[in-house]
């Protein structure tokens, strides 16, 4: 199964009307020719936090979504994309409850890191902890098992909570790996046609390492999960929020990776007015990646952009980002800070409310998107042009709610009339249709106030235009009959 170069939906499965049905009805009723690269549904199974990334299993979905006949219903007319996050599992889940019953007599204890298995004695050690790229202050919980009062403590890279809700696997177990055979075979026979492997990055503890993408132990899971995918026709989407030179080595060793360095420069090209930067980038990346702007976390900056971007010229955008609404994810490790103590890892906002709400500029940042190599995702709060959810940040106390806002059937109806809306489906259309995005690229040097990039296959050509200081996009293109075409974004 090959990915399709055509654009995609990222959605929470509750986010476009409230639960799987309802989003099959509005694909089906404003979208139904949209989305011809797929639909990525963000986690929709049975989770205990972190809006699904805290999973109790992969073989059910959570019955206030729906079920799997909805997700093969979807799947009929659009390639699914699911996430697996291989590093973690809720504490909920069935496995660790056993486990928190029986201790290490329970017949899942093998799935889980206990401190011995990093630690002969058992015993964290602060020179260790220090190099790591840490989540939360400490990357491990401790729990009292029922059935001996005894106390044990298990590695958990992620979670708000103390203890975690979200407990490491041991990946180097062969109970483990039986388990993911077992959730990727599921997929399958669901109809699932792309698996993004969640937080894989994290997967490798290693005394002396930042336990980040630990080599060359990534690439050997890595090629087994692959192989393991490609057996049941199933294509994989690691996601790893890194270094981007970290990114390329995996776009060398052969694997999709996300363009986590795009949003940002193309947020700072438009704020800054000035294409030199985004030209020499796109000129020099892999072209084998998914490309997005937005997403239910937010823009990446650390460690993603680091000896791409100098602290002063980040700040000043992180500055507009905060005039305008945004809130801030910010490093914990203060070894992956940088040496001036900048240490913003993600820009959280509506992408839409973070270039103020000026249709233009959003439909230019949109048409850069569409026009770099790769598979586009559009969040769906994008594709609606929606803007920063404030009350929800206030109600909930998570700032990334503020790019998770939930439409009613009513609100999708009216965005969908907005004007800013109906231009941008139009440039996906084109995007899907037009057979020149399958051929050469080509960034054109102009000057540091224009953005001029081409596609060519055969007889097929297009060039998006894009002056930055009004934000007005224009794309000249051969039509079917050899005609030259203007088509104004």
């Amino acid at each position: 199964m090959a990915v399709k170069n055509k654009v995609q939906l990222i959605t929470y499965p509750d986010s476009l009307g409230g639960d799987l049905k309802s989003l099959n009805q509005v694909l089906e009723t404003y979208f139904p020719n949209t989305f011809k690269g797929g639909i990525h549904i963000l986690p929709p199974f049975p989770s205990s936090g972190d809006r699904g990334f805290a999973p109790l299993t992969y073989t059910k979905i959570d019955p206030k979504f729906g079920d799997w006949q909805d997700i093969r219903k979807i799947g009929e007319k659009h390639d699914v994309l699911v996430d697996l996050m291989v590093n973690h599992i809720s504490r909920k889940s069935e496995f660790f409850q056993d486990f928190l019953k029986h201790g290490r007599k329970s017949k899942y204890a093998d799935l889980f890191l206990t401190l011995d298995k990093i630690w002969d004695d058992g015993k964290p050690v602060r020179e260790d902890i220090d190099k790591m790229f840490l989540r939360r202050n400490v990357p491990y919980s401790t729990f009292k098992i029922e059935e001996t009062g005894e106390e044990e403590t298990v590695w958990t890279t992620f979670g708000k909570e103390t203890p975690s809700e979200q407990i490491d696997l041991d990946i180097k177990s062969p109970a483990v790996k039986e388990l993911f055979r077992e959730f990727l075979t599921n997929f399958s026979k669901q109809n699932v046609k792309i698996v993004r492997l969640d937080a894989v990055g994290y997967i490798t503890k290693k005394l002396g390492t930042s336990c980040f993408f630990v080599e060359p132990e990534i690439y050997e899971f890595i090629d087994w999960i692959t192989e393991l995918a490609s057996s049941l026709d199933i294509e994989l989407l690691p996601e790893v929020h890194a270094h981007y030179q970290t990114q390329y080595k995996l776009a060398k060793h052969g694997n999709w990776i996300y363009d986590f360095i795009l949003p940002y420069m193309v947020l700072s090209t438009l704020i800054n007015k000035s294409s030199n930067k985004l030209c020499d980038y796109l000129k020099n990346r892999p072209h084998k990646q998914f490309t997005m702007l937005d997403c239910h976390d937010g823009v990446p900056v650390k460690p993603d952009l680091d000896d791409l971007v100098e602290t002063k010229d980040a700040q000043k955008i992180v500055d507009v980002c905060l005039e305008r609404g945004a809130n801030l994810s910010l490093i914990y490790s203060d070894s992956h800070k940088n040496d001036d103590g900048f240490d913003v890892h993600q820009i959280r906002c509506s992408y839409y409310s973070v270039l103020d709400c000026n249709d233009d500029a959003y439909l230019a940042a949109r048409a850069i998107q569409f026009f770099t190599p790769g598979i586009p995702q559009v969040y769906y709060v994008g594709l609606l042009a929606g803007k920063n959810d404030e009350e929800n940040v206030k109600a909930t106390g998570e700032g990334r709610e503020i790019n998770r806002h939930n439409f009613t059937m009513e609100e999708i109806a009216e965005s969908v009339k907005k004007d800013v809306v109906k231009r941008l489906l139009k440039l996906i259309d084109f995007r899907n249709d037009y057979e020149a995005f399958d051929g050469d690229f080509v960034v054109h040097n102009t000057d540091d106030n224009q953005v001029r990039l081409s596609w060519q296959k055969d007889d097929k050509m297009c060039t998006l235009n894009i002056n930055l200081e009004n934000y007005k996009s224009v794309i000249e293109y051969v039509d079917e009959y050899g005609n030259l075409k203007i088509y104004n974004i």
